[in-house]
């Protein structure tokens, strides 16, 4: 009875994956790094004991399973150590430290960074899952095995979601749609992307995954006898000019023929007509001759014929993609390419370790797998919060490549749609940073040109130039948007902070002191009390009107600086104007109610946040500021305010023929441009409109109203000042 006992303890789910697993490893690792895999496996048993997942069976089979697709591709020792070792940090007592002790510092490493963020103070989940990701991105720079792991572990997730809430289920398919198969896609893992997708899409939509999988078993056996046909029509044709080949027809992906269905519209008939088929042959010429041949047997639709081989994907995919009008007169599908490039575009970066004999060819997508990853620790590293860095590696996946030229001749690939800018951060940030405009072809135009292919871009720069808020509406690329983003809000800060300087500084003087000359110890108990960690920070709250100038420096007067300031009847928040320009960027600001221009009686009111609007002294939305004591200052133009400000007139004009012509025909004589025009008013006699235009300064301004109001046509013209 014992011995019965023995035997079915050893049939348990977890003892046939281990001896799976060994049996996968004998195949190219030695002894004792698979003595190292079991001692591993032996560590994650006792530490998942009594863990148990949703189906019922042992915890430690996920990993062990995890570890069993690993080593299908071939991933050496610490990877697979790490693959049944990643769960125990998360969901056991063991820590990073006890493993580097038990195994080695990298397989602690690979586990801890495949491990999730079990404590982070999120306001959702999006938040928590958002950092995850973020988190395993930065060890991916470190150690592309991190997403090996991971993408292993999400696959057995999906393999096994049965046992799942369906609400659960839809909420992990749709986020391995979002992050996890395009990541496999730009790493160039077709193989796991397809699997990923086809399960995500099965958790999704169960009842249209049934039915379409239905439909296609039935049209399967129909389908047949004409896939025999053409497969044996291409082969011998390939065989008479004396090349060697594998011809076979290509299942089509689920998904990929449910995404077909939703995008074109079409019905599941019109996308199972087309016919795929590969051909595989043993060199780079063999293809380019066997697209001869396929295109001399059977007739080539314009503008299908794609080379992927010449010019290859980002993810490094090469092969030759045409489409012909078959036998049947249906469309075919082929696609031509060597043993090795089918290899490589089914393993993707996990060629690295299952083709050791091709360093050169492996190498080439570990650099580009590299140099994408490189670009995404930029752009997390200048990345707001998470969710930030999230939304820009969805736009990063999801890549449909133009390829362009620089001046020198070297090929860039930018994602479809992308603009001259974009192009300008894919160079370098810092000629993003100083581009003006650019030439395509030679031929000068502005930065929000889109892309083509085969397009020679030359930018040009400035030492002046900065980035500007709407080229966000112009760009594609994670890159281009993450140091837009990134620079506006350094200049943003280094702004505030000269502005509240200059604030505080102003208030100083009223009762005779200098920033500079604030005893030491006196500053640091401010920035105690205020809950600053640098002036610098002060400053920058100061500058962005949430905390008032005027306070601060009384703060600093005060004999006993921690307590609470208090406001009396004699106190003068404001001695000295302060001097504007109008042009000093993003904390000062013109408001559009009133739109001030040099001249004009002017007061500002600090806007939390954003810093110091500016409005006219008669507009009536300022009444109500200059009531709060602490929030408004005196402001005036300064003498040498230079630049274009906009101002705004009411006209009535004679509702006739060219009136509006002929207004626009007397702005522009006098140096000036429209930048907006509305009718409110119009009946057969009369048009009452609204005219934006832009000026120098009051002089300007009144000079082109008086010209305006000479027209015959103008009865009546006033400034808008609130």
């Amino acid at each position: 009875m014992l011995e019965a006992a023995d035997t079915i303890e050893l049939e348990r789910p977890q003892d046939k994956l281990i001896r799976r697993l060994c049996s996968a490893l004998s195949g190219y690792l030695d002894k004792a790094q698979i003595d190292d895999c079991v001692r591993a496996y032996e560590f994650g048993a006792k530490a998942h004991s009594g863990q148990f997942r949703k189906s019922g069976e042992a915890y430690i089979c996920h990993p062990v399973a995890v570890a069993i697709s690993l080593a299908e591709m071939r991933m050496d020792a610490n990877c697979i150590m790490a693959a049944i070792l990643h769960d125990v940090i998360e969901d056991t007592g063991v820590d990073k430290q006890e493993l580097a002790k038990t195994f080695n510092r990298e397989v602690s490493e690979l586990v801890d960074g495949v491990t999730k963020l079990t404590k982070i103070d999120s306001k959702s989940h999006a938040e928590t899952q958002a950092e995850n990701v973020r988190k395993m991105f930065l060890a991916m720079g470190k150690d592309l095995r991190v997403i090996m792991v991971k993408l292993a572990d999400r696959l057995h997730n999906m393999q096994t979601l049965g046992a799942m809430p369906a609400e659960t289920k839809r909420r992990i398919a749709r986020e391995t749609l979002d992050i996890y198969a395009p990541i496999a896609n730009r790493l160039g893992m077709n193989s796991i992307r397809h699997k990923l997708e086809t399960l995500s899409f099965q958790a999704m939509y169960p009842r249209r995954y049934a039915i379409l999988d239905t439909a296609l078993k039935r049209a399967r056996g129909n389908r047949r006898k004409v896939i025999d046909v053409i497969e044996n029509t291409l082969k011998n044709r390939i065989t008479q000019d004396n090349l060697t080949c594998d011809v076979s027809g290509r299942e089509k992906n689920l998904y990929s023929i449910y995404q077909k269905m939703l995008l074109k519209k079409v019905s599941l008939t019109d996308v199972f007509d087309v016919y795929a088929f590969r051909i595989f042959c043993n060199n780079v010429d063999d293809c380019y001759r066997i697209l001869g041949i396929v295109h001399n047997l059977y007739k080539p639709i314009p503008g299908r014929f794609k080379d992927y081989i010449a010019l290859p994907k980002a993810n490094g995919y090469q092969s030759l993609h045409t489409i012909l009008i078959g036998p049947y007169g249906f469309p075919i599908e082929i696609q031509i390419r060597t043993h090795e490039m089918h290899r490589m575009a089914e393993s993707g970066i996990a060629a690295h370790w299952l083709y050791k004999s091709d360093e050169d060819k492996n190498d080439r997508f570990q650099d580009r797998a590299n140099e994408w990853l490189r670009d995404l620790l930029e752009i997390q590293q200048s990345a707001g919060d998470s969710l930030e860095f999230i939304d820009n590696l969805k736009i990063d996946l999801f890549p449909q490549e133009v390829f362009v030229f620089t001046p020198k001749g070297e090929i860039i690939k930018m994602p479809r749609g992308a603009s001259i800018i974009d192009f300008a951060y894919a160079v370098h940030t810092d000629i993003g940073n100083a581009c003006v405009s650019a030439r395509v072809d030679r031929k000068l135009v502005p930065l929000q040109t889109k892309l083509e292919n085969g397009v020679t871009v030359e930018v040009i720069t400035a030492i002046w130039a900065r980035p500007n808020p709407l080229w966000l509406n112009y760009v594609t690329t994670a890159k281009a948007r993450s140091g837009i983003r990134n620079y506006l809000k350094n200049f943003k800060q280094k702004e505030a902070i000269s502005l509240g300087r200059r604030l505080l500084d102003k208030e100083l003087q009223v009762i005779h002191l200098q920033l500079e000359n604030i005893d030491k110890s006196r500053m640091k108990s401010l920035l105690e009390v205020t809950g600053k960690q640098s002036l610098d920070e002060l400053l920058e709250d100061i500058g962005l009107g949430n905390k008032m100038p005027f306070l601060i420096a009384k703060q600093l007067t005060q004999k006993d600086i921690h307590a609470a300031v208090r406001l009396e009847d004699n106190d003068q928040i404001q001695k000295t104007p302060l001097v504007i320009k109008g042009t000093e960027g993003m904390v000062i600001t013109l408001a559009k109610c009133c739109r001030p221009i040099p001249g004009d009686s002017i007061i500002g009111f600090f806007n939390p946040g954003k810093g110091i609007v500016v409005h006219h002294h008669e507009c009536r939305n300022s009444n109500d500021v200059r009531k709060k004591q602490t929030s408004w200052l005196d402001v005036e133009w300064s003498h040498d305010a230079t630049g274009e400000f906009s101002a705004e007139l009411r006209l009535e004009v004679l509702n006739q023929r060219g009136s509006l012509a002929t207004v626009a025909s007397m702005i522009s004589e006098h140096n000036s441009n429209i930048e907006n025009v509305t009718v409110i008013e119009q009946d057969s006699r009369l048009s009452v409109d609204l005219i934006t235009v832009s000026v120098k300064d009051r002089v300007h301004l009144a000079k082109i109203m008086r010209k305006l109001k000479e027209l015959p046509i103008v009865i009546k013209i006033t400034r808008v000042k609130a």
